[in-house]
């Protein structure tokens, strides 16, 4: 029973940011579980490739769409591919971002308005494009990948802490909105996990270490960890889970 729970055959999930770190491990998680996938992605053709093929490994369809979500003409740009390619998307996973760090006093017009574009606008475009096809159906999986940053901003990452707080909010505002819908919204609210984002500064062993003594569990995490989540939340399993902020952050979060 709860197997057929977690069971997303005749599904599809849209996940940006899919090709490496968090979002591929979810984007493989949803693919184990029988959904087909839409992986977007920037800069590496190799590693989104190769994920695209694990996926389909693992018996799903897959889709690569190499596109800037940062741009201006996202909406456009997804209704033509989604119509190209016969795109039903029932699962959104906004897992893609843009991360700078930079003293709050040295931000300027461009660095701000590049992280609200890629962490805000698009997560409110693409859930302007997919819910539609989720109301009509009467089920839709929305996940938004926020951060530890939330409750434990960091002092370079201002702008990028800023707007993780603010998708929290559009999460809980959407979730009531579209409950009725049989649409369910959450947060995902990762710590420090070993990904490429975080592989420079982490490989200072003085540095990780400091960020090993900040985490109740002591060890960096693995985007397995994220994905093991997203998964319940974008099936049947998490049907009753709605506006939920959870963290996966070994107990970086908490306030001891």
């Amino acid at each position: 029973m709860i197997k057929q729970l977690f069971n997303l055959h005749g599904k599809t999930a849209l996940v940006t940011g899919g090709g490496q770190g968090i979002g591929r491990a979810i984007a493989l998680a949803l693919a184990e579980n029988g959904a087909d996938v839409v992986i977007t992605y920037l800069g590496n053709d190799a590693l989104a490739s190769q994920t695209a093929a694990d996926a389909a490994a693992l018996g799903a369809k897959t889709w690569l769409w190499r596109f800037d979500i940062m741009t201006d003409n996202l909406r456009e740009s997804w209704r033509e591919f989604a119509a190209a390619n016969n795109i039903n998307v029932d699962i959104l996973v906004t897992n893609a971002s843009l991360q700078i760090r930079r003293d709050w006093e040295a931000i300027d017009a461009d660095e701000f308005t590049r992280q609200i574009n890629t962490n805000i606008r698009s997560t409110l475009q693409l859930i302007q494009e997919t819910t539609p096809r989720m109301k009509q159906t009467g089920w839709g999986r929305i996940l938004n990948i926020g951060s530890v940053q939330q409750v434990r901003p960091h002092r370079q990452m201002l702008v990028y802490a800023a707007t993780k707080s603010a998708l929290v909010n559009m999460v809980k505002n959407l979730a009531a909105q579209l409950a009725p819908s049989g649409i369910t919204v959450n947060n995902l609210a990762p710590g420090t996990i070993g990904t490429a984002r975080n592989e420079t500064a982490l490989s200072d062993p003085d540095y990780k270490k400091l960020v090993e003594s900040k985490i109740p569990l002591g060890k960096i995490g693995r985007p397995e960890d994220c994905a093991a989540l997203a998964a319940l939340l974008c099936s049947d399993a998490g049907r009753y889970i709605t506006g939920a902020d959870i963290p996966v952050d070994g107990g970086m979060g908490l306030c001891f």
